[in-house]
């Protein structure tokens, strides 16, 4: 064999390995920027769960149904590995969330509450946390989805047991609901 054939094989070689190598660190990357940012969120999410029982000392007299639905919770959320069971969990929360802050609306006294208004205050700030952790965790999965389903990296994906990833999906407890608007029907004239 010539030996320009040979460089030119061990070249080629050279170049698979260095790309496989890559491509596999980017999937161990972003592999721990998903576990990382996934940390985030269960901080932030935490961080609600410690408000909810202020929330509902604030409330328990002015409503002891709404005040009942969140004892039952508790810490076992931070138990929950699997996303999807996770943000089931968490959207409940949310709406029973959005209950007990439009049980404020109901009574004034509650409303105007220096005690109320910070702890609604420290919730707002907790659910923009929690949207730009679950904003964060998204992007990486996104991106390490992309990788896992792109040519010929599915091939280093299926090797390395690298899987889709769920994205976090989270209404919010502050999360303001968009009225529905309806447009009355065009009037047909007649002459």
């Amino acid at each position: 064999m010539p030996p320009n054939i040979i460089l030119i094989f061990l070249v080629l070689l050279f170049l698979f390995v260095a790309w496989l190598i890559i491509t596999y660190n980017r999937f161990i990357k972003y592999r721990n920027r998903i576990e990382e940012s996934w940390s985030g969120i269960e901080v932030a999410l935490k961080r609600r769960f410690n408000l909810i029982p202020n929330l509902v000392r604030s409330v328990e007299g002015y409503s002891k149904h709404e005040a009942d639905i969140f004892k039952t919770k508790s810490d076992h959320l931070a138990d929950w590995k699997d996303v999807a069971d996770r943000t089931q969990e968490e959207s409940r929360i949310s709406k029973s969330l959005r209950g007990l802050l439009a049980l404020a609306q109901a009574y004034p006294e509650l409303k105007a509450s220096a005690n109320f208004i910070e702890l609604q205050n420290s919730l707002n700030e907790t659910e923009e946390d929690i949207q730009q952790a679950r904003n964060r965790y998204n992007r990486f999965v996104g991106r390490f989805n992309t990788l896992v389903e792109s040519f010929p990296a599915v091939y280093i994906a299926r090797k390395g047991g690298f899987v889709k990833q769920a994205y976090f999906t989270l209404d919010l407890a502050t999360q303001r609901e968009l009225p529905e608007v309806e447009f009355p029907a065009p009037r047909v004239s007649r002459q």
